[in-house]
């Protein structure tokens, strides 16, 4: 779609990729112009990861024909495609976490003296470059010190330190809060006055027509469609992508909320921990989603993992009424009280296990025999009903984890919590880099459990998710509790109002 004037700096005609015997693209077709963002939609599975690592230079296609400013282009690996003017910001962290964050930035092009890697110019340069993207980091810092948002970041500032003509972002404010993701929009904009194409990828659909120019949709690795920004709508967008209607993004709730009457079945009372988060209290009933929001820094995720005994704490912690101590994860599990977290990849998941075993892996004493050898016949046959229960797309229980779809993996993450049949389910950004209709899907799964009377608790750094997925919700401020907000509270910008610290 040439809307410029100007010719395309990127062209794909007719791109197929097979796997085998899958075809992963299917005559792709993408016409992208200088200086203007160019959104790629579709659901997990839909072929723009395996797009993204054609033009990347980490997958071949099997055929068609790529041009970059009208010459033919076939990066044989990404230092190919950064020599051609290519740079990709991957979703999925590629850092080293055992180095510092200039290091990271600057791997592979460290300025040197005489052979040696001359530091204090490798700092001052990589200093240089975060300050004019104005980021919150510290260079010298470990990248394994940082939090997952600021890892972003850092990611981001690794892709966007090589001249290029076109940038891909993929995901890029998925782990970031709205302030960090202003600080992106800008850097973007400033990459558009410069003539750079920006090819972007993101679930977030308010986003997506904030910043985006052209945004083509893909679905079953075929080119579907291509709309200008402004000729088209969040709901239309949507029906091509998934390839149908859908009613609405949040399902309702078919079970009343329980009252606040009802006995709650946690009670947090003055947790407390140095230089992380002071006398937090809430409690939450069976049934109920209880949400949980604030910005990065906030002390959220934080809090969640106290409760899940991954930190240790000052304060009370009561289920079913009877105060409990929880000293680490088992003793949580143990208590009924399963952890969703934030980061799938490191945390929830073996990637290089299959199916089976990622989702029995946490309820594996639920299926010893004698002498604690495994029941593989039961394990196989409650692994195979929760994948049916929760529509996870794979092969065979076989498959591995690593080779599915981000909305897939986070099924899996959810399986196996699941299968532990918890009282209580902490889910922290369950809903983290994942299509709408993959959402759509979890959201079904969250709203069955509470129904079923399991407790939820629901972090998201998404508002709306939150306000429409939430009975009440508890915002955080710099490891304080500013409000617990519900009914008419539940307005965007009183709960922004809340989590920045200022109240009206």
């Amino acid at each position: 779609m040439d809307t410029s004037g100007n010719a395309a700096i990127l062209e794909i005609k007719d791109v197929t990729k097979y796997f085998g015997t899958v075809a992963a693209l299917k005559s792709m077709q993408l016409s992208v112009m200088p200086g203007r963002v160019h959104t790629i939609l579709g659901e997990n599975g839909a072929g723009k990861s395996t797009l993204m690592k054609i033009l990347a230079g980490v997958y071949q296609p099997t055929s068609g024909s790529i041009l970059m400013d009208g010459k033919p282009y076939a990066p044989a690996n990404p230092q190919d495609a950064a020599r051609a003017g290519l740079t990709i910001v991957f979703q999925e962290l590629s850092l080293c976490n055992n180095m510092t964050v200039a290091e990271n930035i600057l791997a592979t092009r460290e300025p040197s003296t005489i052979g040696f890697i001359n530091d204090k110019a490798l700092t001052r340069k990589a200093a240089s470059i975060v300050a004019d993207l104005k980021l919150p980091v510290a260079v010298t810092e470990k990248v394994g010190d940082l939090s997952i948002a600021q890892r972003q970041l850092v990611e981001i500032a690794k892709g966007l330190s090589v001249d290029a003509k076109v940038v891909i972002l993929d995901e890029p404010t998925s782990s970031l809060s709205d302030n960090e993701a202003e600080i992106l929009f800008e850097i973007i904009s400033q990459l558009k006055a410069r003539g750079v194409a920006v090819i972007y990828i993101s679930h977030r659909m308010e986003e997506i027509m904030r910043l985006s120019d052209d945004i083509t949709v893909v679905r079953d690795g075929s080119y579907i469609t291509t709309r200008d920004k402004n000729e088209t709508t969040i709901d239309e967008l949507i029906a091509l992508m998934v390839g149908r209607d859908m009613d609405a993004i949040y399902p309702a709730r078919d079970v009343p909320a329980p009252a606040m009457s009802a006995k709650p079945i946690l009670g947090v009372d003055g947790l407390s921990r140095d230089g992380e988060f002071e006398n937090i209290t809430f409690d939450v009933r069976p049934g109920e989603i209880l949400g949980f929001f604030g910005l990065i820094g906030s002390g959220r995720s934080e809090v969640m993992n106290a409760l899940f005994g991954m930190k240790r704490t000052s304060g009370s912690i009561s289920i079913d009424g009877k105060q409990v101590t929880i000293s680490s994860p088992v003793d949580a599990i143990d208590r009924g009280i399963g952890f969703v977290t934030e980061n799938r990849k490191e945390e929830g998941l073996v990637l290089s296990h299959n199916v089976e075993a990622n989702i029995s892996m946490v309820a594996l004493k639920d299926y010893s025999g004698t002498f604690g050898f495994l029941k593989r016949r039961r394990e196989r046959l409650a692994a195979d009903a929760e994948v049916k229960r929760l529509a996870i797309k794979t092969g065979s229980l076989q498959t591995i984890v690593g080779s599915l779809s981000g909305g897939n993996q986070q099924k899996i993450v959810l399986a196996k919590w699941l299968l532990t049949r918890p009282k209580i389910l902490i889910l922290d950004e369950p809903t983290r880099g994942v299509d709408v209709g993959a959402k759509f899907e979890i959201y079904k799964i969250i709203r069955q459990l509470a129904a079923e009377g399991t407790a939820i608790l629901l972090v998201s750094s998404e508002l709306p998710e939150i306000i429409s997925m939430s009975d009440r919700v508890v915002v955080m401020s710099e490891g304080r509790v500013t409000a617990t907000a519900s009914g008419e509270q539940m307005k965007p910008e009183k709960i922004m109002s809340f989590a920045t610290g200022f109240v009206s």
